[in-house]
């Protein structure tokens, strides 16, 4: 829509979202010189926080080691520091980790941004914010002879996850003077020539056009509209369950493709994971958030409703297979698989995602007594199941004969699998495999959750401009954070990777936002 010169509300930056990436833009245009910033999203203030606030606060960043990151944590005392080890996670590290995960296809500039950019910008989140870091001794760690041994590259989480990370954002607007506008729903860019100057809203069902030299969009991608994600994922996407909020519906792309911004990315990929079956299925729970996230299976065996296994549970470290996991499950008869343990490793199990109280848990003192109980929740081929078991159990037992040097670590990606000289699974499981074999077993019935979608709107990565497809140039006003930005993830995704990049590109868009307003 083109701007007119009417007498409307006049602003310094917009920012469309009030997650963690546009928390992080609304702050950051703040502190470089907006004097009037607003934020407008469409969900009512009980919603606030966007995907963000239903995350485990998991930030992946390169670091130097244990010593780098214990001044911006809040969870680690000198006598447990003495007994942790943390290697170092360097910038070919991350960077590694994201073009092997996408198989080579992302953006390099817009890697080389959110890699090059990831330890001042939780720097920035602990120092300006007061996000409250731990170290993610919970998800992240596992107590290895009197040790606790991180694993996977990412270590960095936050006090009350999703929840602490949106509370210290709020505190930090608030007292920066940012305005928030809750149930206003952005509806058009307003344009003057080839500069976007504003933006049409809809205030609690009043239309309202808000002029600005800055408009960041920050209001994440399409995974909660279930059309859009039948169009562009498959018809089989209309059924995954929506993992956190349900306001992600596409609005950002609408708004930027009306005025020829580019698409970029993969949009048939998105970000998923195995989630309890028994959750909500159009919406997160503001209260269990991401305790529905089921992500035990490296420690045990996955199987889909006809008995066999599908993936391969030891392939990697959890935080790098659970997106694509999520969308393997999926891909099974209805939609849905079991986990599946014996009381040798049950222990282990995170009790946040496998309490009692958290997920329903089927037990069974015979792996064919827990087939038949898992017959009413969906399971279509006992003996298939119990075949299945046998089986890997066979394998497993035959590599350790073959391999009494193989010790178990799940820390480490310790090679104890089911393939030796003497039998070997077509599907094989190429860590961390234990014979299920010590009464009683433990089950757990899950499906896919979808975070956020893939594709999004291509970015000057040094700017987070958004390009205009005809010149190919950042359309002059408009810029994009958070899961809007395209060409970043394919296919796979490290964990831990997308609050970084939000805050990341949060932060250079605010920046370019105050220089537009110096000069407006």
């Amino acid at each position: 829509m083109s701007a007119d010169s009417s007498d409307q509300p006049q602003w310094d930056c917009i920012v469309v979202g009030s997650g963690h990436a546009g928390s992080c833009a609304a702050l950051s245009a703040r502190d470089a010189g907006c004097k009037r910033v607003l934020i407008v999203d469409k969900c009512p203030p009980e919603w606030v926080g966007g995907n963000g606030y239903f995350t485990a606060g998991a930030h992946r960043t390169v670091h130097g080691g244990l010593q780098d990151l214990l001044p911006i944590v809040h969870n680690v005392s000198p006598e447990a520091a003495a007994n942790i080890d943390l290697d170092a996670y360097t910038a070919d590290d991350f960077t590694r980790d994201i073009m092997r995960l996408g198989d080579g296809r992302s953006d390099p500039g817009t890697v080389q941004a959110v890699v090059g950019g990831s330890r001042d910008a939780v720097q920035w989140l602990a120092e300006r914010v007061k996000v409250p870091f731990i170290l993610s001794f919970h998800r992240q760690a596992y107590l290895v002879n009197g040790r606790q041994v991180f694993w996977g590259g990412l270590v960095l989480s936050v006090e009350d996850g999703g929840k602490g990370l949106i509370a210290a954002h709020r505190a930090a607007l608030e007292a920066a003077g940012v305005e928030t506008w809750f149930n206003t729903a952005a509806t058009e860019l307003l344009v003057d020539g080839d500069a976007v100057v504003g933006l049409t809203v809809d205030k609690e069902g009043t239309p309202m056009q808000l002029r600005a030299p800055a408009v960041i969009l920050a209001c994440g991608g399409f995974e909660a509209n279930k059309d859009l994600r039948g169009r562009y994922l498959g018809t089989d996407w209309e059924r995954a369950k929506v993992r956190g909020t349900p306001y992600n519906t596409g609005d950002g792309l609408t708004l930027a493709q009306r005025i020829g911004a580019r698409l970029t990315g993969d949009f048939a990929g998105c970000h998923s994971t195995c989630w309890d079956a028994n959750a909500p299925s159009d919406r997160g729970d503001r209260v269990l958030s991401n305790q529905f996230t089921k992500s035990g299976y490296p420690l045990g065996l996955m199987l889909n409703a006809r008995g066999l296994r599908f993936v391969d549970e030891g392939e990697d470290f959890r935080n790098y297979t659970y997106a694509k996991f999520g969308r393997a499950i999926l891909a099974q008869p209805g939609g849905v698989a079991f986990q599946v343990w014996d009381s040798a490793v049950v222990g282990l199990l995170r009790k946040e995602e496998y309490a009692d109280d958290v997920v329903e848990r089927i037990w069974a003192d015979s792996v064919q007594a827990l087939a038949e109980k898992l017959r009413a929740k969906g399971l279509e081929d006992k003996e298939a199941f119990v075949e299945t078991i046998e089986r890997y159990n066979e394998a497993a037992r035959a590599f350790r004969t073959e391999h009494p040097e193989k010790k178990w670590d799940p820390a480490v990606k310790d090679g104890l699998s089911t393939q030796s000289s003497s039998l070997k699974l077509e599907l094989p499981k190429s860590n961390w495999a234990l014979p299920i074999e010590q009464p009683p077993f433990l089950a757990v019935k899950v499906t896919c959750g979808i975070t956020f979608t893939f594709g999004g709107l291509a970015i000057d990565p040094d700017t987070a401009g958004v390009v205009s497809d005809a010149t190919g140039k950042p359309i002059k006003g408009l810029f994009c954070t958070g899961e809007l930005v395209g060409g970043l993830f394919y296919g796979n995704y490290p964990g831990g990777s997308g609050l970084t990049a939000g805050a990341i590109f949060g932060r250079k868009a605010g920046k370019e936002a105050a220089k537009l307003a110096k000069s407006a």
